[in-house]
C-alpha cells in the first residue's frame, strides 16, 4: 500500500534511495542504549503500521504515525522536510529532545551536556553564501524563515547546522511554528521541493533568538559514494568520533545487495547485545 502511494505521488519509477532499508535501525537503537543511557524514551515516526519492524518492543518504543501529528490534508507524505515541521506535536515528547534520522549512529559514549546547557541547545553551525543543490536551497529557506519570524533582515549568507542528531527544545519549536504556521503550511509538499524548509528552521530560530550555542557535536559524515563498505566497517569497529552519519547515495541494486549485509555484520560485531527496545 505504501509503495503504491509513493509511486503514484512520484509518477512511477523506482523507490528513491532515501526509502531504501539497510536493516540498521536495530543498531541505531543499540547504540542509543549503550552510548546514551540518559535517553528516557524513544519515539519512532512512521507513515503506517506496516513500517514498524516486528522486533520492536512497543512497551519501550512509542510508535508515532504521521496521522497522529500531521494534518490529514497533507497526507500521504514522502517528504522528510515537511514531516519535520510537526515533530514537536508528538505526545509525551520531552522539552529537551534529540531528533535522529535513521542514518545517524552513536558509536562512543556521550552525555546530556554534549547537546544542552543552561536551557539552550548545542550544535555546530557553518556559514554559507551559495545555495547550490536542493539540500542547501532548503537550508537557505529555513534560515530566511527563521529570520522573518524574529523580525530580522535577511542577508546573502545563511547558517547551516551540522547534519547530526539535532538537539531540540520543544517549547521553542512550538513558538516558531506558531509564528510561521502559514508559511509552513504553504510550503508543505508531498515530495521534496527547493522551497521546503527543513528541521534547521527550528535550530536557526533557536540560534537567532539566542537559545542555541554553536558547539560542534563529535561526528563523522560518511558518504557511501566515497567510502567502500570495508572502510565503513573498519570505522564502526574503531571510531574516532561519538557519532557517524552513514549517508545513502544512488547506487546499483547489485552494490546495495552486496553492501547491506556487510554493513549489518559490522554493526552486529560492534553491538552484539540486543537493546531494551527489542523483543
Amino acid at each position: 500500500m505504501w509503495l503504491s502511494l509513493y509511486q503514484q505521488a512520484a509518477g512511477g519509477g523506482d523507490v528513491a534511495k532515501r526509502f531504501r532499508d539497510w536493516g540498521t535501525l536495530r543498531y541505531l537503537l543499540r547504540g542509543i542504549a549503550e552510548c546514551m543511557p540518559f535517553i528516557e524514551r524513544v519515539h519512532l515516526v512512521v507513515a503506517a503500521e506496516s513500517q514498524v519492524p516486528t522486533w520492536i518492543d512497543r512497551e519501550r518504543v512509542h510508535i508515532v504515525l504521521h496521522a497522529d501529528i500531521i494534518p490529514s490534508s497533507l497526507l500521504p507524505l514522502f517528504n522528510s522536510c515537511t514531516i519535520e515541521m510537526f515533530l514537536h506535536r508528538i505526545d509525551g515528547l520531552a522539552e529537551e529532545y534529540l531528533y535522529f534520522n535513521d542514518d545517524m549512529f552513536p558509536l562512543q559514549p556521550s552525555q546530556p551536556a554534549d547537546f544542552f546547557a543552561d536551557g539552550k541547545a548545542k550544535i555546530g553551525l557553518s556559514h554559507h553564501l551559495f545555495a547550490t543543490g536542493l539540500y542547501k536551497q532548503q537550508c537557505r529557506t529555513s534560515d530566511r524563515l527563521a529570520r522573518r519570524a524574529l523580525g530580522l533582515k535577511t542577508t546573502p549568507f545563511f547558517v547551516r547546522p551540522q547534519h547530526i542528531c539535532s538537539p531540540m527544545l520543544r517549547s521553542v519549536c512550538e513558538e516558531a511554528f506558531a509564528l510561521l504556521e502559514a508559511d509552513i503550511m504553504a510550503t508543505a509538499s508531498c515530495l521534496r521541493e527547493p522551497h521546503n524548509p527543513n528541521q534547521y528552521l527550528f535550530l536557526d530560530y533557536m540560534y537567532y533568538s539566542h537559545r542555541l550555542l554553536p558547539r560542534r557535536i563529535s561526528n563523522r559524515h560518511i558518504s557511501q559514494g566515497v567510502w567502500q563498505v570495508d572502510r565503513i566497517a573498519a570505522y564502526i569497529a574503531s571510531p574516532s568520533t561519538r557519532f557517524a552519519c552513514i549517508n545513502d547515495v544512488e547506487m546499483p541494486d547489485a552494490k546495495f545487495l552486496h553492501d547491506a549485509p556487510l554493513l549489518q555484520q559490522a554493526f552486529q560485531a560492534r553491538y552484539p547485545t540486543p537493546s531494551p527496545f527489542e523483543l
